[in-house]
């Protein structure tokens, strides 16, 4: 099968695309490039190395990835970006390399992420995420599988968005979405559990009704921290149960962000601020 590539395309010879690549007028491709099986690469992206791009994804016009970062510790250090598979990447995304020797911007599978939005060094994005126009992800920011993002809004770097989470438009994001919650506002805040992403994504009735009642507790009964974990003990251990508290210790360790909190007095976010 012929490399379908646009005669306007400036492809480096050190670059390496599969031959079911489609490259659009007046992109740009850069040495250590490595592109797989049926990937698109529309007109005027640029693309630059390291960085390793997977199969069957679709990079819309004007997108930049590869760029070094946008970081004053970033010395020209060897560093990567790497994305997965059947990804859809939209117009004038930018995607930038990693800081630190060694390490990478990673992008999983099945993500979309719409235009304008800005992905910063070292960010991790696992699977079918959805990130929409005009979000800007700061510095090792890390979101796990299946959370959704609102449009126009900032995350502050080193924040984790647990999964299954949704966050509305326009908010800030300056500490952790814990998994399964609806945040939203500015100061952002822990409205409520995402119940209709939940079901959309097929999870079992009584799971969800277990996470009701973690979300209860964590965010109606004014426990502290230490309280509303050993009642989430005593609720069952159910993947997802699990699945929160390792995510709300992990938010609590020395160096983390801490938790975005709810609309209780106190909860497992902390005190209001």
């Amino acid at each position: 099968m012929k490399t379908l590539i646009h005669p306007t395309a400036v492809i480096h010879p050190n670059s390496e695309l599969h031959p079911s690549v489609q490259v659009g007028a007046y992109a740009v491709i850069g040495a250590h490039v490595k592109v797989g099986p049926e990937t698109i690469i529309g007109a005027h992206v640029v693309l630059e190395g390291p960085c390793e791009i997977g199969a069957r994804n679709q990079i819309f016009p004007g997108a930049t990835i590869g760029m070094e970062p946008q970081d004053l510790k970033y010395v020209g250090e060897p560093t990567w970006v790497k994305i997965g598979d059947n990804n859809q990447i939209r117009e004038y995304v930018t995607i930038n390399r990693a800081t630190g020797a060694g390490e990478a911007t990673i992008i999983g599978n099945g993500n979309l992420l719409m235009a304008y939005v800005h992905v910063a060094h070292n960010c991790v994005i696992e699977d079918h995420v959805i990130i929409p126009n005009s979000v800007a992800l700061a510095g090792h920011v890390y979101i796990e599988s299946k959370a959704r993002l609102g449009g126009v809004l900032g995350v502050h770097q080193f924040v984790r968005i647990g999964r299954h989470s949704m966050i509305g438009g326009m908010a800030r994001i300056d500490r952790d979405v814990p998994p399964y919650m609806l945040v939203e506002g500015n100061p952002a805040r822990v409205r409520t559990l995402n119940l209709v992403g939940l079901k959309r994504s097929g999870m079992d009735a009584n799971e969800i009704q277990m996470l009701k009642k973690a979300f209860r507790i964590l965010y109606r009964s004014n426990l502290t921290f230490k309280e509303a974990l050993e009642q989430l003990e005593l609720l069952g251990d159910t993947e997802h149960l699990q699945n929160l508290r390792r995510f709300l210790l992990l938010s609590k360790m020395p160096g983390r962000r801490g938790l975005i909190p709810g609309k209780a007095k106190v909860s497992a976010g902390g005190d209001e601020s």
